[in-house]
């Protein structure tokens, strides 16, 4: 059993126990409702069934803790190997001339071993692709090459999970693009992932299609002591499992032969496009999913005119942060961000005024309500609005809202969560399943999660007055 199993085993034991414990629960807090909605004190038989599921509680607590130490003993220790891996590929034996006639055949030496595929040799990827499609041609140099590529980042990225999860029913397992891949294909004119670039991230769990956040339903209470040696305020706390599930983001393209064989940068123009459109993909999910995505949980805050005007948009614009911050209190204090589309920052900024604010803004000029930074799109904030709030621009929000309408949101950027596979960048898998056809399948896809409601507080401008603006 591998440490990875370990890792797996006992958190499957913690499972029952986890259950187990919320069931004791749910009977301790059905017996103080009782009470509470009849204005009594627990009987005889209620007080020894509430003792009781708190002494359980108790000790599947130590067991859970203990339980809980172990994997976090083992993961550090997996993450040991994996230095200790990334170490060893850096001693390496060198041969020469002169040390073999000395007889220093096994002597080692201290360096870096250069990747297979690098940005000074295979900048735009038409190497790796080209390879991943001859692999399955059953071009054996082709398949060493990528297999090579899979061991090293294996040890660069301390993971082995990529080569068990991506085993497909085709000829050719999966692999993991080069990161230097991702960053430069990024840059195809597509909306891309601002908000989840932006947005707190978490290594997706290896695995489980859950993931899960604890919340506390009910606090501790204080008050004043009423006199001396009285009782002081007690509020017995209670917490919650809140959970969101493991989405996956794919996208794929089938090849053909004549393409892959006689064409000129075919597949590598494909995977570029693929990662691109997956990469926006995720990031549309995160903002327009029913139910869960960003505009589904965000409270209203209606603007409604048929010419609108900033000025008129200008009270808004400090109305959503502050129902944020209401929310929040003094969790994650000043962490809030402002998401809006391209084309409403761009409106915002071309508005001319003879008013300006009562109150001076921090970084926010005399007679002006924000600030351009002047950054490219994609390249973290782009400015701010009225009392310091930065600027998130990302295009894949909805411009299909009422009429023509946007949304502009403000979310803490701390409760903002984001699980990602461990093994991103995405995986690529090539599988011939379309033989009689001379067709080469290219699969890019990547799981996921993501929540914004652990505290209820993300806040959106919506209505007509974002309709389509006019320059």
């Amino acid at each position: 059993m591998n440490i990875d199993q370990l890792i797996a085993s006992v958190r499957a034991a913690m499972a029952p126990k986890l259950t187990e414990r919320k069931a004791l629960k749910d009977k301790i807090d059905a017996v103080r409702t009782a009470c509470a909605a009849e204005s009594r004190d627990p009987s005889d038989d209620e007080a020894r069934e509430v003792t009781d599921a708190a002494e359980k509680i108790r000790g599947l607590d130590a067991e859970l803790e203990a339980q809980a130490a172990r994997v976090t003993e083992l993961e550090d220790e997996k993450r040991r190997d994996a230095a200790a891996d990334r170490l060893s590929r850096e001693v390496h034996p060198v041969a020469t001339a002169s040390t073999t006639a000395r007889g220093y055949e096994n002597q080692t030496r201290i360096g870096t071993e250069e990747r297979t595929y690098r940005p000074d040799t295979d900048k735009r990827g038409t190497m790796f692709a080209s390879d991943v499609v001859a692999s399955l041609l059953g071009d054996f140099d082709a398949r060493e090459r990528i297999t090579r590529h899979s061991q090293e980042e294996r040890v660069l990225r301390g993971q082995d999970q990529f080569d068990v999860r991506a085993v497909g029913t085709g000829a050719f397992s999966g692999i993991v693009v080069p990161q230097y891949l991702v960053d430069a294909f990024a840059g195809k004119p597509r909306a891309d992932r601002p908000l989840a670039d932006a947005m707190r991230s978490h290594d997706l769990p290896e695995v489980g299609m859950t993931v899960n956040l604890g919340k506390l339903t009910t606090g501790t209470t204080a008050a004043e002591q009423t006199s001396e040696n009285s009782a002081v305020s007690e509020t017995n706390a209670d917490d919650t499992l809140l959970t969101a599930n493991v989405l996956t983001s794919a996208g794929s393209q089938t090849v053909s032969r004549q393409g892959s064989e006689r064409g000129v940068g075919v597949e590598d123009t494909i995977i570029e496009d693929l990662i691109s459109a997956q990469r926006s993909n995720l990031d549309s999910i995160i903002l327009n999913k029913a139910t869960v995505g960003l505009s589904a949980v965000a409270t209203s805050i209606a603007y409604t005119d048929a010419s609108p005007t900033a000025a008129e948009l200008y009270p808004k614009l400090l109305a959503g942060p502050a129902a944020v911050e209401a929310a929040m209190l003094n969790a994650h204090p000043g962490d809030v961000i402002a998401v809006m589309h391209s084309r409403r920052w761009y409106w915002l900024q071309s508005q001319l005024t003879s008013t300006w604010p009562l109150f001076g803004q921090p970084g926010v000029a005399t007679q002006t309500a924000g600030q351009n930074y002047g950054e490219r799109y994609g390249n973290g904030f782009r400015g701010i609005l009225p009392s310091g709030t930065p600027v998130i621009v990302d295009n894949n929000i909805s411009t299909a809202f009422g009429t023509n309408e946007d949304e502009i949101y403000f979310v803490s950027q701390t409760e903002s969560h984001l699980w990602e596979d461990a093994n991103a960048p995405t995986l690529i898998r090539a599988e011939q399943t379309n033989a009689k056809t001379l067709g080469i399948d290219l699969v890019i896809y990547a799981y996921f999660a993501f929540m914004f409601d652990r505290v209820s507080h993300a806040q959106k401008i919506s209505g007509t007055g974002l309709i389509l603006p006019t320059f």
